[in-house]
């Protein structure tokens, strides 16, 4: 009862010895708004880049199917059956090798990056204290 009496007395919060400052909290506040604002458009438009990016593989399968397979489909009737034979072999190859190859791989790496990078930035707090990830292995063994 006098811990409470002295806390109250001193104009302490809580009778915990701390004064509450409304200027340091609101100060905090702000900062902590900015930051989720900014993280927020850094992270929306992280995610327009592989939209962008698949536009862009978008207009590269059109170039690959305009230079190979649009022009066996122009030849004349007698060699336009040869032509589309080889030719989709040679757009089949084009494709996969590079829309197939290069961009999955592209892709996997920017998904990566977001998910560990921008994502998981979300959970976690510089606050000082080591960092210690789930286990299920604490649940499971006996304590010491």
């Amino acid at each position: 009862m006098q811990d409470e009496e002295a806390g109250a007395e001193s104009g302490a919060h809580g009778g915990h010895g701390e004064e509450f400052e409304f200027g340091e909290v609101f100060i905090h506040q702000i900062i902590e708004t900015i930051e989720f604002v900014l993280g927020t458009v850094s992270h929306t438009a992280s995610y327009l880049r592989i939209w962008a990016l698949s536009l862009a593989h978008q207009q590269l399968s059109l170039v690959f199917f305009q230079k190979t397979l649009q022009m066996g489909l122009e030849m004349p009737y007698p060699m336009n059956g040869i032509a589309l034979y080889f030719l989709f072999a040679a757009w089949f190859g084009i494709t996969l090798g590079v829309l197939m190859g290069m961009d999955v791989l592209e892709c996997f790496l920017h998904t990566l990056r977001l998910h560990w990078v921008e994502f998981q930035s979300k959970f976690y707090k510089a606050n000082g204290e080591k960092f210690a990830p789930y286990s299920i292995r604490t649940l499971v063994e006996p304590v010491e």
